[in-house]
């Protein structure tokens, strides 16, 4: 069931923030970065906000849902404990990169909650799975025209550098493969799960105590 409509602060307030957000995003990194699955997702999440679209928070929870979660995650651990869980998160902690650049970069850890939110509120639609994937067979192949020196969306190595394990041509053919089939088909099956569930939701069962008959007490 639908939980109602968008709140319109929710969507001016992400509005004003893309229209701050990508022209740095532009000067600092180049229009090539609005490849990232995460960057592109940030402004598909603003349409989605104004245009309701199940659907289109649905292609957003698969495209980088677990993985701005495990971003999250990474963030918060290296907060704590001064060491990295999974990686992704080193250049928000790196002097190197501009601290406006670093406090905009931000919007990863909102994003895992903003989604969760939306698909709670107007459901999850399963046709995301088969979108999603053609999204994605469509944006990595774009990607590798930048090399690998920009490395976009790791399709020649993981955490933006090239990887020398196996042929670039093997690695990218993989990068096909385990996008839709190791993050979003398990967290497709997810939201499925949860969105049939939901849709039917168990009973409360009741029981009316005063109704039960008492039974006879037997001699002293």
């Amino acid at each position: 069931m639908a939980g109602g409509p968008m709140p319109l602060w929710l969507k001016v307030g992400w509005t004003a923030w893309l229209l701050v957000w990508a022209p740095f995003y532009w000067r600092h990194y180049g229009p090539q970065n609005f490849l990232w699955l995460c960057d592109l997702s940030n402004i598909a999440i603003g349409l989605a906000l104004w245009v309701e679209s199940p659907l289109l928070f649905s292609i957003q929870a698969l495209s980088i849902g677990l993985v701005q979660t495990l971003f999250t995650l990474d963030f918060f651990w290296r907060l704590a404990s001064g060491h990295h869980l999974t990686g992704g998160t080193e250049y928000m902690f790196d002097p190197a990169y501009p601290l406006h650049i670093r406090a905009l970069s931000l919007f990863h850890l909102a994003i895992p909650p903003l989604l969760a939110w939306a698909i709670v509120r107007l459901g999850y639609d399963r046709r995301a799975l088969l979108v999603q994937t053609v999204i994605v067979w469509v944006i990595l192949p774009v990607s590798l025209l930048f090399g690998p020196e920009k490395d976009v969306n790791w399709v020649y190595g993981p955490y933006e550098k090239p990887q020398t394990w196996m042929s670039p041509g093997l690695w990218f053919a993989l990068c096909m493969v385990g996008f839709p089939l190791l993050l979003y088909l398990p967290t497709h099956f997810a939201l499925s799960r949860w969105a049939v569930a939901r849709q039917n939701p168990v009973p409360l069962r009741i029981v009316d105590v005063s109704s039960r008959r008492r039974k006879p007490r037997g001699p002293p």
